[in-house]
C-alpha cells in the first residue's frame, strides 16, 4: 500500500445573510505535508469522470452512478498519490470542499475503529461531487459511502449550494455527523473535531442513524447536561492549544475584535455571528493570516519564543486556496465563481473563474512536478520563497498586488455578468473571461516579481562598492 500523506488545512463557512452580497461561501486552505505538493485547475466533463473508482492509497474499488455532473476540480499535479480533487462546483452549483483533517480520541476509536482499507482524502471529492443536486444531498450522499466503506482517517468537509451551507465530520470508522450553518453565521474550522453544541432532533442536523445509541450505550458522553460533539469525539490537547486553537481564536478576532477569548481556548465557539458582512477579501486576508498585530505573528516583532508559539493559518505549506462562492444576485448561468489562489498565502492573489465552462487557463491547468513560472503554481512559489526572507521589505508590494489583482478581476467580473446574455454560447464566452482573469493574475505577479527584485537586490551581501 502506498505510503499515506497528511495535510493540515482551515476552512471557513459563511451563510448568505452573513455575506456581504448574499452568497453561500465556503473555503479552505490546502495545506501540504511539505513546502510543495503542485497543484492543478481542471474541469472534469462527464464522460472523463470514471464509471469505477479505484484508489491508490487503500485498496477500496467503488462503482458509481451514471449520469455524472460537470465539476471543477483542483487535484495534485503529480502522479503517484491518487487524485485530491480538493473541491470544485458542480453544474448544478453545487460547491464541495474536502478535507480538513480533525482530531479524534481513544473512546470513540475503540468503538469504531478506522478501516485501513476504507475512503479518504484522496476520494472524497471525485466520488460525490458528481452526483449531487443540493447540499444536504452531498452530506447523505458522503454519509453512506462512510458507513458503507469506512475510512481510515478523520476528516472534515463542507458543501453548499445557493441557500444552504452544510459541514459534515467523520466520527470513528464509520460514523458521521453534520450540521447545517445558520444563514446568519460564519464558522472558522482548523485541524480539530469543531462541532460543538448539537441537537439531534433538529432539521438543521443529519448524522448515522445510530450515533445518539452509540453514545449512551458506550458512554461516551463527558458532559452531564449538553451534547458537545466535541467534547464526545474530538480532542483538547496540549497540541490543539498551539496548533488548532490559535487559529480559531485569530479568525474569530477578525470577524469579532469585542471577544476576549485566550488562543489556547479549547472550547472556542464552533458556529459565530458579526455584525459585518463578511466578503471574499476577508476570507482571504484570514487564510492568508499570520497574527498580525499581535505578539505572535512570525513576521512581527515579538521574541523568538512568542513568534514560534502557534501554527499560522497562512504558511510555507499552503499548495492552494479556494473560495466556493454561489451567488444569488445573478442568474443561475453564472452563479457559480471558484476564487482560486495558488501557493503559500502571504504571496498569492484568489482569482474570480467562472464554473460554467468546459476547459480551464493554461498557466492554472498544466502544472506539472517540475518548476516553471509560466505556471501560476511555481510562480507563486518563487514570489514566496524571495518575500519570506525579508516580508516587511516586500510587504507594501505584496499588498499592492493582491488589490490591484482582485480589483482588476471584479471590474472583469462586473462587466462579464452584464454581457454574458449577449452571448449565443454562454460557457465558451466565460471561458474566454477566464482566461483573461488568468492573464490579469499572471501579468501582475510577474509584476510583483520585477519590483521585489528591484527591493531586494541592492540587499544582497554579495556586493562591493565601486570606486573607479
Amino acid at each position: 500500500m502506498t505510503k499515506r500523506i497528511k495535510g493540515s488545512c482551515t476552512t471557513i463557512l459563511v451563510g448568505k445573510k452573513a455575506s456581504i452580497d448574499g452568497s453561500t461561501m465556503i473555503a479552505r486552505n490546502e495545506d501540504g505535508a511539505g513546502p510543495l505538493n503542485p497543484q492543478k485547475f481542471v474541469v472534469i466533463k462527464p464522460a472523463d469522470q470514471p464509471k469505477h473508482y479505484k484508489a491508490v492509497l487503500s485498496p477500496v474499488e467503488i462503482d458509481l452512478p451514471d449520469n455524472p455532473l460537470r465539476y471543477t476540480s483542483t487535484p495534485d499535479a503529480t502522479d503517484g498519490h491518487g487524485i485530491w480533487a480538493g473541491a470544485g462546483i458542480n453544474s448544478e452549483n453545487v460547491a464541495m470542499t474536502a478535507t480538513e483533517t480533525i482530531t479524534s480520541n481513544s473512546r470513540i476509536l475503540g468503538v469504531d475503529p478506522l478501516v485501513d482499507n476504507g475512503i479518504g482524502e484522496e476520494d472524497i471529492t471525485t466520488i460525490t461531487l458528481p452526483y449531487i443536486h443540493s447540499a444536504r444531498e452531498g452530506v447523505k450522499r458522503l454519509g453512506a459511502l462512510l458507513e458503507k466503506y469506512g475510512t481510515y482517517e478523520m476528516n472534515a468537509m463542507a458543501f453548499s449550494d445557493k441557500d444552504e451551507v452544510w459541514y459534515f465530520e467523520s466520527i470513528g470508522g464509520h460514523h458521521w455527523a453534520a450540521i447545517r450553518i445558520p444563514d446568519d453565521a460564519y464558522v472558522i474550522a482548523p485541524n480539530r473535531f469543531n462541532i460543538d453544541q448539537y441537537n439531534f432532533d433538529s432539521a438543521d442536523t443529519l448524522f448515522a442513524a445510530d450515533l445518539p445509541d452509540l453514545i449512551e450505550k458506550n458512554h461516551l458522553n463527558p458532559d452531564r447536561d449538553q451534547v458537545n460533539l466535541r467534547h464526545i469525539f474530538g480532542s483538547a490537547t496540549i497540541k490543539d492549544t498551539r496548533y488548532n486553537n490559535p487559529r480559531a481564536w485569530y479568525g474569530q478576532k477578525y470577524f469579532n475584535p469585542e471577544r476576549e477569548e485566550s488562543p489556547i481556548d479549547q472550547d472556542l465557539p464552533f458556529i459565530c455571528r458579526t455584525q459585518k458582512k463578511i466578503s471574499v477579501e476577508d476570507m482571504k486576508f484570514v487564510l492568508s493570516s499570520h497574527y498580525q498585530n499581535t505578539p505572535y505573528d512570525p513576521y512581527g516583532t515579538g521574541t523568538e519564543d512568542e513568534k514560534k508559539q502557534f501554527r499560522p493559518i497562512g504558511i510555507n505549506r499552503n499548495q492552494e486556496l479556494h473560495i466556493l462562492q454561489i451567488r444569488n444576485d445573478v442568474p443561475a448561468e453564472i452563479a457559480g465563481v471558484h476564487w482560486l489562489a495558488f501557493g503559500p498565502n502571504t504571496f498569492n492573489a484568489p482569482v474570480p473563474f467562472y464554473t460554467n465552462v468546459n476547459d480551464t487557463p493554461t498557466a492554472y491547468q498544466s502544472t506539472t512536478g517540475e518548476c516553471d513560472p509560466t505556471n501560476m503554481y511555481w510562480l507563486t512559489n518563487v514570489l514566496a520563497l524571495m518575500g519570506d526572507h525579508n516580508f516587511g521589505l516586500y510587504e507594501d508590494q505584496e499588498n499592492l498586488f493582491e488589490e490591484n489583482t482582485v480589483a482588476d478581476c471584479r471590474n472583469l467580473q462586473l462587466k462579464t455578468d452584464a454581457a454574458y446574455n449577449q452571448q449565443t454560447d454562454v460557457s465558451a464566452y466565460l471561458e474566454s473571461v477566464n482566461n483573461q482573469m488568468s492573464a490579469i493574475a499572471m501579468a501582475r505577479a510577474n509584476k510583483l516579481l520585477g519590483q521585489m527584485l528591484a527591493l531586494g537586490e541592492p540587499q544582497m551581501k554579495l556586493q562591493f562598492t565601486l570606486n573607479d
